[in-house]
């Protein structure tokens, strides 16, 4: 299995040099440049219903990113809207790297809790719900592009002590899916599920040396993770998309993130993530320092190829 990686231009997409040179490719864009993206429209295989969680950094020195991710979302959705157009049960939700503390509304307070109202630094500072699904998450009957634009602003007053491997194993068990848990109804069994993580820093915080007090990431390892979100989906990673914008291998397309000096521009390598990522076939990993709009355009075809070869259960 491999997973992919965007280019520094954002205009290519190619198998990541660290996946091997016999791993199994995947065109996004299909044999015939584009005309074709897979699937069988006679057949009762592909997707009726994808949930999208988006796993989105709110440290410091995520104001930029979280301003480009609203700013990109409504490209993207109907991007999505268009190439899956049997496609019509999205349910759309938004967790932080942390335990939230901008909303209290679903006690107990811990990582993977969806999100319903924002406060802090950089926030939206709103409530954003209710939405139509009546739960946490947002549904294709909601106005997607206001409420994910008020959602998705989280902020930057949390932990500077990411968890973003961790807050989305968590947000995914039955811990917070199961019956009168906070994230009851997100998941369905019969859905593609796409995760999309956002964060300028590695998983992982003791390599950091600057640091007077270091602490872990989420945690586990890359391998314990990808585990983790396939048991999610019944252990068929197929049934899963995962979108990384992170600090890439490929320097210096993001320049590097100076944390020890206080600083907030650039990005870390995220190492691990992009290990994670590269994990599932339809993983796919871009630049977090550059426009997101090229790399939600070809992650599109990522998630079209997904759902085209989706079996839905029984």
């Amino acid at each position: 299995m491999t997973g992919l990686s965007l280019s520094a231009s954002g205009a290519q997409t190619g198998i990541d040099p660290d996946a091997g040179d016999d791993a199994d490719k995947l065109d996004v864009l299909g044999g015939d440049g584009g005309a074709s993206m897979g699937g069988d429209s006679s057949t009762d295989a592909g997707c009726k219903k994808v949930d999208l969680l988006f796993v989105i950094d709110n440290s410091g020195s995520m104001a930029d990113e979280q301003a480009n991710l609203a700013a990109s979302f409504p490209a993207f959705i109907s991007g999505i809207r268009q190439e899956l157009a049997d496609t019509n049960g999205y349910n759309v939700g938004v967790i932080s790297t942390d335990a939230y503390i901008g909303d209290l509304t679903c006690p107990p307070l811990q990582d993977g809790n969806l999100i319903t109202r924002t406060a802090g630094i950089d926030a939206s500072n709103m409530v954003c719900d209710p939405f139509m699904s009546g739960g946490r998450y947002m549904i294709e009957s909601d106005d997607l592009e206001t409420k994910f634009g008020c959602v998705a602003k989280i902020g930057t007053s949390g932990d500077g002590n990411e968890r973003p491997m961790g807050a989305l194993s968590a947000a995914l068990s039955p811990n917070l899916t199961g019956a009168g848990k906070c994230n009851e109804g997100f998941l369905r069994d019969d859905a593609l599920l796409v995760v999309v993580i956002i964060t300028d820093e590695e998983d992982d915080h003791e390599v950091d040396g600057c640091m007077q007090d270091p602490q872990p990431g989420s945690p586990g390892d890359p391998a314990g993770w990808f585990q983790a979100v396939i048991a999610a989906k019944g252990g068929d990673e197929s049934k899963v998309v995962v979108l990384s914008l992170v600090g890439p291998a490929e320097q210096p397309q993001c320049p590097a993130l100076d944390k020890c000096n206080g600083g907030i521009d650039g990005a870390e390598i995220a190492t691990r993530v992009i290990e994670f990522t590269n994990m599932f076939t339809y993983g796919f990993v871009g630049p977090i320092c550059e426009p997101y709009g090229p790399f939600f355009l070809e992650a599109i075809g990522v998630i079209k190829s997904a759902c085209d070869e989706f079996q839905p259960p029984g």
